[in-house]
């Protein structure tokens, strides 16, 4: 029971992180009726946070090894108060009250992401190369598996007789989920933690974690742009209306599907070489989405496969060759995390910080009738300009040493 265990917490993160980074735009938008430049900056700010606050999480849980299920009810405990407090926030909250609260959110999530993912060593049967690979598979599908749960929930309570888009019953749902994920988890915060040693800029150089610090924060750059226009480019660009959901589960179940056959291929040919084959992927999907036309339902939804299944590559092989270096070396994992994790939440800040007052600024307007102008500058956003950064992100992996990338 020990990988489903961990499955289940990946599962309850996930779930919460899909409202953070995908709905929470358009839900602050149109609900509470704030402006898409403001979101921007609220987001960025709290990132600014998590420079500080992210590494020293992850230095906190090296410090104290022993109270790993402390860590994990802080975080779960985080979640299940914060999302209720979020969703039932009327039209016309206070900024302070709407940055109080996804503090709160973020903190716990921060918290529960690294704990999970430097304790990697720990919670494997064993630490060795395959054994990590073997855990990420499961931690991922467990994430994917949330992300699905979390994008299907809001139209399934409206469709129930929810009020508000379904979202306060959606803050409910994800603080009983948290409750319950931490109760069935318990065990696996009870394993004896594997630690390593103090983490220096030398040391990580050396392993040739630094590389892929880099790697994740260029990587992180695309997913985190499309994630904050998503629906903007469903509901306002391509004029699908109700399509994003049933899009959005369909690109995560391509993730999902494709996340044990990334595991196989990369135990038999490496993580880099996977990667190599899977990037190209996703920037064929850039490429096509950047020429589809209104209305093109089909079109965007083959986009959504490929565009999803290289997404699952991404996510189970560049945390387990992270893992792999960090093990290798004998370093604290969860300060490591920390770092990585920040490099990931930076990504996002950034998309939202110039992806959304750029398309303010362009007249678009979520919802309503818009400019060509602004449809243009939503599609270059949403599609070119991601395209741009995944190719860097490739490059980088062409530049990475066959060491770091161990079978």
């Amino acid at each position: 029971m020990l990988y489903p265990r961990v499955s289940l917490y990946a599962l309850m993160l996930a779930a919460a992180g899909i409202p953070l980074y995908i709905h929470l735009p358009r839900f602050a938008a149109v609900n509470l009726g704030i402006g898409l430049g403001v979101i921007g900056t609220v987001l960025l700010l709290i990132r600014l946070i998590d420079l500080v606050q992210d590494p020293l999480i992850g230095w906190a849980i090296d410090r104290w090894p022993g109270a790993q299920l402390a860590f994990a009810a802080a975080a779960a405990l985080g979640l299940a108060i914060g999302f209720p407090l979020l969703f039932g926030l009327p039209e016309g909250a206070s900024i302070p009250a709407l940055v109080s609260v996804l503090i709160l959110l973020f903190s716990a999530y921060s918290l529960g992401t690294i704990l999970l993912y430097g304790r990697s060593a720990t919670l494997a049967k064993r630490a060795d190369a395959q054994e990590l690979m073997t855990l990420a598979a499961w931690r991922e599908g467990g994430q994917l598996t949330g992300v699905i749960l979390a994008a299907i929930a809001p139209a399934v309570f409206v469709a129930l007789g929810a009020g508000a888009q379904g979202y306060p019953a959606f803050g409910l749902f994800l603080g009983v989920l948290a409750l319950l994920a931490l109760a069935m988890t318990i065990p696996i915060w009870r394993r004896a933690p594997i630690t390593g040693q103090g983490i220096s800029l030398a040391g990580l150089g050396q392993a040739g974690a630094l590389r892929l610090l880099v790697l994740a924060l260029v990587n992180s750059l695309p997913v985190a742009i499309t994630s904050t226009l998503f629906l903007f480019f469903v509901e306002d660009k391509l004029q699908l209306p109700g399509k994003a959901g049933p899009l959005l589960i369909l690109f995560f179940l391509s993730a999902g599907v494709s996340v044990p056959l990334w595991a196989r291929l990369s135990k038999r040919i490496g993580p880099k070489q996977t990667l190599i084959i899977a990037m190209p992927l996703s920037i064929a999907g850039f490429i096509g989405a950047a020429m589809l036309s209104a209305g093109n339902l089909t079109g965007f939804a083959a986009i959504c496969i490929a565009s999803g299944a290289a997404l699952g590559a991404d996510m189970v092989v560049l945390p387990a060759m992270f893992s792999v270096v960090l093990t290798r070396a004998g370093l604290n994992a969860s300060t490591a995390f920390g770092i990585w994790s920040f490099a990931g939440k930076l990504g996002l800040a950034l998309a939202a910080f110039f992806t959304l007052p750029l398309l303010e600024r362009s007249g678009f307007t979520p919802g309503q009738e818009n400019t060509t102008e602004a449809l243009k500058t939503l599609t270059l956003a949403y599609a070119v300009l991601p395209c741009i950064l995944k190719l860097g992100a490739f490059g980088l992996v062409l530049t990475l040493p066959t060491e770091v990338s161990a079978k």
